[in-house]
């Protein structure tokens, strides 16, 4: 299963660093199956996105994935890639940027052709340039977005209602993010999507370090010891206990003023759901390719 972070930090920029693998050789003996690829996407002071990936061919290729990088920005994307379709080089590597949005996603959904014909149908094929199922979903995500004037919420909702009615989908996981806003949404249950508020942030509270980990991403940043912020992840990332599962087929929008606003969208399970017995061994390795390190 590929690893989703987000990160709101408001509307001052805030200087984090994200490792996004922990050494590769303290790894290789750890899990079935290693990482495809690496990504970080931020929105820097000024508004402007910005996107730094690289796929992972080869361990000795993975320099990119267990380097500090330090960004300075308003919202943070970071991504661990275990690929399910399209080849491993740096079109098919999250986030994804389009129309000055930055997205990522964990899951799998099947049945291509019928959401290739869907973006054509909508004038966004030419938004894919890779070959996975992540970048269509966004460019449906996008397509539905410039369709309803550019409310973002509004084209998650179509986008996703038409996904689930539509194709089969075993999890459809996704963070969005602009310079001021976020969204997540996590569909079905299948695979875990987490919130920690931490708007109550201050000098006073206890133990108010911001230094999240699990074994594939690490994000540590001082500033945001004491001020407010609000964070997505695949799994907890430390023992705080304000971590909170988001509720399948619930959408999450954060505002630049981190008012959390939580709508559910989609309370029923996909039309073709798809089961882990039904994935091929390549796809439910990807799925399942390291255990959770921590539960709610």
């Amino acid at each position: 299963m590929c690893r989703l972070f987000g990160l709101h930090a408001g509307t001052d920029a805030c200087t984090a660093t994200f490792w996004l693998l922990d050494a590769p050789d303290s790894l290789s003996e750890q899990s079935r199956r290693n990482p495809d690829g690496t990504g970080l996407g931020v929105f820097e002071a000024n508004g402007e996105p910005r996107v730094y990936k690289e796929p992972i061919a080869a361990w000795q290729d993975a320099d990119f994935a267990t380097e500090a990088h330090r960004k300075t920005g308003t919202t943070f994307i970071a991504h661990v890639r275990y690929a399910t379709t399209g080849s491993l080089d740096i079109r098919n590597t999250h986030p994804f940027l389009q129309d000055g949005r930055i997205f990522a996603h964990n899951g799998v959904l099947e049945g291509l052709e019928i959401l290739d014909e869907r973006l054509r149908e909508v004038g966004a094929d030419d938004l894919v340039l890779g070959q996975t199922d992540s970048e269509r979903v966004f460019a449906l995500i996008t397509a539905s977005i410039r369709l309803a004037g550019g409310d973002v919420s509004a084209g998650i909702t179509d986008a996703m209602t038409w996904l689930a009615a539509n194709v089969p989908i075993y999890a459809v996981n996704v963070l969005l993010c602009t310079a001021t806003d976020m969204w997540a949404m996590r569909y079905p249950a299948t695979h875990q999507l987490c919130l920690l508020d931490r708007r109550d942030e201050s000098a006073e509270t206890p133990d108010p370090a911001f230094d999240l980990r699990t074994k594939r991403i690490h994000a540590q940043s001082d500033l945001l010891c004491t001020r407010p912020s609000v964070v997505m992840a695949t799994e907890p990332m430390d023992d705080d206990p304000r971590w909170r599962l988001l509720h399948p087929g619930e959408l999450l929008h954060v505002d630049s003023s981190l008012q959390i606003n939580r709508t559910m969208i989609l309370p029923d399970p996909p039309k073709h759901l798809l089961r882990r017995e039904d994935l091929s061994v390549p796809v439910e390795d990807a799925q399942h390719a390291l255990p959770n390190t921590r539960k709610l």
